[in-house]
């Protein structure tokens, strides 16, 4: 097994700090992550995937406060709309700040965002003590990667860590919703 495969969070977080790009388990799939205030980090996580930019990213926490750099001041009606909903499966693109960089928000006035109740995730964000990038964890146009297997063939040595540890169990990648319409945009 290579080196930098386990199920260690400790060392998932001592890689996102180094700047490094891990994979880790999410809520259905495998994701790439990172810091998302390192932006080089970013980068290299949408030349990994080969992704355009201009998609944006999601942005997954532990909690709400963990998310508040990075979105502009949420209104009640919003609050009361997202809260009943996390920690849970269910991913809002809410008003982001302007000074997010475009690779992370892509060419959107929103975020997408999520406090995940994935154990792992939240463990990891807990560490970290700010947010993780999650994309899922395929090249651009590929099915994404359910096990370290199936990581190791896309992405082999490009990763800096690769967190082994169980998904969430859900078949679908996570619902996501517009915070201001309420409309779902992928259904989950």
């Amino acid at each position: 097994m290579h080196h930098f495969v386990s199920n260690n969070i400790a060392a998932a977080c001592q890689a996102v700090q180094q700047g490094k790009v891990i994979a880790y388990p999410t809520e259905a799939v495998f994701g790439l992550g990172c810091d998302p205030a390192n932006l080089e980090a970013v980068q290299r996580i949408l030349t990994l995937k080969q992704r355009p930019a201009h998609k944006g990213l999601i942005l997954i926490a532990a909690d709400l406060q963990q998310l508040a750099p990075w979105l502009l001041p949420l209104e009640a009606a919003l609050l009361q709309q997202i809260l009943p909903t996390w920690p849970g499966a269910v991913t809002w693109l809410l008003p982001v700040r302007p000074e997010v960089s475009p690779l992370i928000r892509g060419e959107h006035d929103t975020l997408a965002v999520r406090v995940t109740a994935h154990p792992v995730c939240r463990e990891l964000c807990q560490c970290l003590g700010h947010p993780l990038i999650s994309t899922s964890a395929n090249l651009n146009g590929q099915e994404p990667a359910r096990n370290v297997t199936e990581i190791l063939q896309q992405f082999d040595q490009q990763l800096g860590f690769v967190l082994d540890a169980p998904l969430g169990g859900q078949l679908q990648p996570t619902q996501i919703r517009d915070g201001r319409t309420g409309q779902v945009i992928r259904p989950g």
